[in-house]
């Protein structure tokens, strides 16, 4: 402020505490077919224009996917479906539920076997019009059966996609025989990848 002339400058700081809330959550506690409201699937071999070449014919079925004693159980099964030599399910919350910025926080527990590619990951609510990876995707967790116990975190962007995408690596222990959590923590500034509490990219 000014008084005759003179200027008198007073800074002072401010916390400001965030909490978080949640917003979105899925224990998986009621058994039977996971909860429409919240998840769909993607169904076939992701000849549309989705996936990465898998072998397997993804389904609805029960017997690829079925909530049990609290825990989402998505199996892959050898047979002959649809021309596929495998089945599993994939899903989705696809026009269900969409965020920007917050944690994301999800427990799993690995399959075992080469050629297994379980993931968690997100991709642009604005897919449908902009593409990928103009979209963007973040991979909360990735990990190839080939290279047990190594997790992936990954982001794919204009420029940083595919080969070439933005993402690190971390070795845990069991990843098939226990559960462990693995975490993104995305606000305005930048987003950070955990496996077990432990930041690795």
């Amino acid at each position: 402020r000014s008084a005759g002339g003179k200027t008198a400058t007073k800074t002072i700081q401010v916390t400001v505490n965030v909490t978080l809330a949640l917003v979105w959550s899925d224990e998986f506690d009621t058994p039977g077919a996971p909860n429409s409201a919240k998840w769909g699937y993607e169904i076939g071999t992701g000849v549309g224009g989705w996936g990465n070449n898998e072998l397997q014919y993804y389904t609805n079925r029960p017997e690829n996917a079925v909530l049990q004693n609290g825990v989402l159980k998505i199996t892959a099964i050898r047979e002959s479906f649809s021309g596929s030599a495998f089945t599993s399910a994939r899903l989705i919350t696809k026009d269900k539920f969409s965020f920007k910025y917050g944690k994301i926080e999800a427990r799993a527990k690995l399959p075992v076997g080469i050629g297994t590619w379980p993931a968690i990951w997100m991709l642009g609510n604005n897919i449908s019009t902009a593409g990928w990876p103009a979209c963007g995707e973040i991979d909360i967790m990735e990990h190839r059966g080939s290279e047990l116990n190594k997790i992936f975190g990954t982001f794919h962007y204009p420029g940083r996609s595919g080969g070439n995408a933005d993402g690190n690596t971390t070795i845990i222990s069991n990843a098939s025989t226990e559960f462990h959590k693995y975490t993104v923590e995305w606000n305005a500034s930048i987003i950070k990848i955990y496996a077990d509490d432990v930041l690795y990219h």
